[in-house]
């Protein structure tokens, strides 16, 4: 079954597994203190993954909107709880592991979408 309509499916459902993936890495990374830059780097590829195959052009501004929403809040959070001196190194690490995440896939979508508009 060749054809563009059949790889953009293929290309849809490897985005969903990369973005599907992302998040399990992200939690299941928060309680393993080893490989702290391995897994950081994993999440950063899967995050361009899920931008460049999750997301289309018409989907690109809600994206951007939910993800400056869930970067602004888990910076803040990592932010409060750093400060409150809350022992939650796991919490914090999630969350660290998550704006790696949904970071690189923002990135993907802006840079798309600031072509788009220059065309």
């Amino acid at each position: 079954m060749k054809g563009g309509k059949f790889k953009g499916m293929e290309n849809k459902l490897i985005g969903k597994w990369a973005f599907l993936g992302g998040l399990i890495i992200a939690v299941i990374a928060g309680f393993m203190t080893e490989y702290v830059t391995t897994i950081a780097f994993v999440l950063f590829v899967l995050g361009l993954i899920v931008g460049f195959l999750n997301v289309s052009e018409k989907e690109s501004t809600k994206f951007l909107i939910a993800a400056i929403a869930l970067l602004t809040g888990g910076i803040a959070s990592l932010t409060a709880l750093s400060m409150l001196g809350v022992s939650a190194d796991y919490i914090i690490t999630v969350l660290a592991n998550f704006v790696a995440f949904i970071s690189a896939a923002a990135l993907v979508v802006a840079i798309k979408a600031i072509f788009e508009t220059g065309r």
